[in-house]
C-alpha cells in the first residue's frame, strides 16, 4: 500500500482485503501529515515511513522492495484511499498463480466505464487517448495503463530496474516500458471503482504535466526502436 494522508480510508481499504488470499500487508508512508503511521501499526500493518515526501514512484519503489525482500512470490499493489475494490484481490491474483501472466491490471474500462461511474470527462478523454498511443507503441491492446491497481510476479519484478525509474507520477508507465522490453505477459481483469472526496485524484495541472511526461516517454521509446 503506497500511503499519502490515508487514515480515513485505510481501515475500510484494509477489512476488504480477502485475508484468505494474502500472507502480509506492507504499508510505505510517504510523510503523511494525518493519522496513517498510527493507524496502520494499531492494525498491525508493516509499515516504513519515508522521512520526506518523495513521490508516488518513490513510495512504490520502498513498496516493491520490502515486499520482495520479505520473501514475496506475487505483488500486488492496494491504493489505501479505497477507491479500487480490495475485494478482487483473488481476481487479480489468479492469472499470475496459474502462470498465465507476469503483470495483471485492475482496469476501469473493462465492463461498465470509469465515466459512468464518476470519472470527470476530461480524465477519461485523456486515459483514452494515451492508453490507444500506449498500445500502439507497445503492440498490445490492454483497455487501460494508468490504473492504481497491479499486481505482478516476483520474477517480474525481479527482470526490471525499477529503482532507475522517476520518483513520481509517471513511474507507473516507465515500468510498463520496461516489462514490454523484457516480455511479460499482460492481463487485465475489470474493477469498479469510486470516486468521493476522500479519494485520492490529481489535479488537472498535475494531469496534464503527467500526460506530457507519458507522451515524451512514447516518443522515445519509439526512437530506441
Amino acid at each position: 500500500m503506497p500511503a499519502y494522508n490515508a487514515a480515513r480510508t485505510l481501515r475500510d481499504t484494509l477489512a476488504d482485503l480477502p485475508r484468505a488470499h494474502y500472507d502480509s500487508v506492507i504499508l510505505v508512508d510517504d510523510a503523511s501529515h494525518d493519522g496513517t503511521v498510527a493507524l496502520a501499526q494499531a492494525l498491525g500493518l508493516t509499515v516504513f515511513v519515508h522521512d520526506r515526501n518523495r513521490g508516488y514512484g518513490a513510495n512504490q519503489k520502498t513498496c516493491y522492495t520490502k515486499a520482495l525482500e520479505a520473501g514475496a512470490d506475487i505483488v500486488v499493489m492496494v491504493h489505501p484511499d479505497y477507491q479500487y475494490d480490495p475485494t478482487l484481490l483473488p481476481e487479480m491474483t489468479a492469472p499470475l498463480k496459474a502462470d498465465e501472466a507476469d503483470v495483471v491490471f485492475g482496469s476501469r474500462f473493462r465492463g461498465r466505464s470509469a465515466y459512468e461511474q464518476g470519472m470527470p470527462w476530461w480524465k477519461y478523454v485523456a486515459n483514452r487517448a494515451l492508453t490507444a498511443l500506449e498500445n500502439r507503441t507497445f503492440g498490445l491492446a490492454l483497455s487501460e495503463y494508468h490504473t492504481g491497481y497491479r499486481a505482478y510476479t516476483r520474477d517480474a519484478l525481479a527482470r526490471v530496474d525499477f529503482m532507475a525509474n522517476s520518483d513520481d507520477f509517471i513511474f507507473d508507465q516507465e515500468i510498463v516500458a520496461q516489462f514490454v522490453a523484457t516480455g511479460a505477459r499482460f492481463a487485465e481483469i475489470s474493477v469498479p471503482v469510486r470516486y468521493f472526496p476522500e479519494a485520492s485524484s490529481a489535479s488537472l495541472l498535475a494531469s496534464i504535466v503527467y500526460g506530457l511526461k507519458v507522451v515524451r516517454l512514447l516518443w522515445r521509446t519509439r526512437r530506441r526502436r
